[in-house]
């Protein structure tokens, strides 16, 4: 099944607080907009992606866990209202302590109005490589320092960095470089290895 894209446009131009109401009315569809205002409904991802969502996730749990004063991660259930207009959901994505620490109470409740420092995106069966790429390059336009969008079918990885070009790789780990000081994600569970 692939995502349903709604262009309500020519109807409506949601304001964030009317976009915010509709998504957490509707929590049983996993939603997010594009800062052009499209409403993209996902569907749910199949046990592969699953399995390997769960090892990205628990590898960056467990360094995050390491180190605390660093930041704090988040995984797909967050929806972040970034800078550019658009209102995303990354796989799993991490924050820097003091970006966190300066948004309100209420702001941390609702849909963050930040970009995270650090996107994963993991390509499931049925995701548009195209509309990962534009989604990456969205972070990238909002503030992100480092986003690695993965690729288990091609077994590649696109790294975004701001002001580079993608690198591409196939890589069995990555580095975190210096916006996550010594996490490396091992790929071969995600390679199914």
């Amino acid at each position: 099944m692939n995502s349903i894209t709604l262009d309500l446009s020519s109807i409506i131009q949601l304001s964030d607080e009317q976009y915010y109401q509709l998504a957490t009315t509707h929590r049983e569809l996993r939603m997010e907009r594009t800062p052009a205002g499209k409403i993209v409904i996902m569907p749910p991802t199949g046990g592969e992606t699953g399995k390997r969502n769960f090892s990205l996730l628990g590898q960056l749990w467990l360094w995050v866990q390491q180190n605390p004063k660093l930041g704090v991660g988040f995984d797909s259930s967050t929806e972040f209202n970034l800078p550019n207009g658009g209102d995303r959901s990354p796989d799993a994505s991490w924050i820097k302590l003091e970006r966190w620490n300066a948004l309100s109470e209420d702001e941390r409740q609702r849909f963050p109005p930040i970009c995270p420092d650090f996107v994963i995106e993991l390509r499931s069966e049925t995701d548009n490589l195209k509309k990962l790429q534009a989604k990456m390059q969205e972070y990238l336009g909002s503030g992100i320092r480092l986003g690695w969008l993965i690729d288990p079918k091609t077994k590649k990885v696109e790294i975004y960095r701001p002001s580079q070009e993608v690198e591409v790789l196939n890589p069995t780990t990555l580095s975190g470089e210096d916006v996550l000081p010594g996490f490396v994600l091992d790929l071969k569970p995600i390679w199914g290895e």
